[in-house]
């Protein structure tokens, strides 16, 4: 799906995650032909920005296949600079017109930094690093009122998205054209499903109404 619109890469996506959550998965593009075919280039039609959580593979959950998705995954999504420029360079360079930033349940990064926050608990060595990433998302979470786990990490996610604008001007400008949109979506562990939290850009009304928006 090569160079198609925001809103048709969202509905693919929350199509193949119906299909995953349904238990009649089309496990598309990933047989010898499609490799050849992919062989000189590629053009993902998304770029998932995931958690690196093993539970978490993206082509699974979303049914797709090779050269489908432009995957970046840090543990809680966290953002650096490498994290920026991937992103960028599939939306300028391979062409990606969706972005999502992609959360779950359970999630081990958002735990031990609303245990920093609550507790003192502090992680060892690079731990550290991406706990202290995740804490203003739970700062965050508690100026608002927000203790349930499911609330802090919606707002994990939502604080991911803007972040995605804030320091990508690249990013934000090509939302700005309707070049893009960015979406923030939770996935649930137990069921397989995943449900919008955040979208900036042109996606259709119907991908929206279809799971519901936060």
């Amino acid at each position: 799906m090569p160079r198609t619109s925001p809103a048709v890469a969202l509905e693919a996506l929350l199509a193949g995650n119906g299909r995953f959550v349904a238990g009649t998965p089309g496990h598309p593009n990933q047989d010898a032909a499609r490799r050849a075919e992919l062989a000189p280039g590629q053009e993902p039609f998304a770029v998932v920005l995931g958690c690196s959580d093993s539970r978490l593979a993206a082509e699974i959950i979303f049914d797709q296949g090779l050269g489908d998705l432009f995957v970046v995954r840090t543990a809680g999504h966290v953002l650096g600079s490498e994290v920026l420029g991937s992103v960028e360079y599939a939306t300028t360079v391979l062409g990606s017109r969706l972005v999502v930033v992609l959360g779950h349940d359970s999630c081990g990064a958002v735990a031990a930094a609303r245990a920093a926050v609550e507790d003192g608990f502090t992680a060892n060595g690079f731990v550290r690093d991406v706990v202290e990433r995740v804490t203003p998302s739970v700062l965050a979470a508690r100026a608002a009122g927000l203790t349930k786990d499911s609330d802090i990490i919606d707002e994990h996610i939502r604080h991911t998205v803007s972040l995605l604008l804030e320091r990508s001007r690249v990013l934000s400008e090509q939302v700005e054209a309707g070049e893009v949109a960015v979406v923030g979506l939770g996935y649930d562990l137990a069921d397989g499903s995943a449900r919008i939290v955040a979208s900036y850009g042109a996606v259709s009304d119907d991908a929206l109404s279809a799971v519901g928006q936060a």
